[in-house]
């Protein structure tokens, strides 16, 4: 949908989004720029995609460790994150 009708319609965009449970994408010269979401389902992929950095970033330093590379101590850690 072009970002002219989406203005013009944007009540209407919202409530198809929300019966649809589908993003509409809005265009600008025929190119995708935004895309209307259904606000729960737009928490819940931001959810998934930080669950997903977590478990990534415990599997590399899962990796570090098996590969012998030296822990970093918590009280340093802590230091380094401004938290003592």
């Amino acid at each position: 949908m072009t970002m002219t009708d989406a203005r013009a319609r944007l009540a209407e965009v919202v409530e198809q989004v929300l019966v649809e449970k589908a993003p509409v994408y809005l265009t600008r010269h025929s190119r995708p720029v935004a895309a209307v979401v259904d606000a729960g389902e737009l928490e819940r992929l931001v959810q998934a995609a930080e669950d997903l950095e977590d478990i990534m970033a415990a599997r590399a330093a899962r990796e570090e460790i098996a590969a012998g590379v030296a822990a970093v101590p918590w009280d340093e850690v802590k230091r380094d994150l401004g938290l003592v």
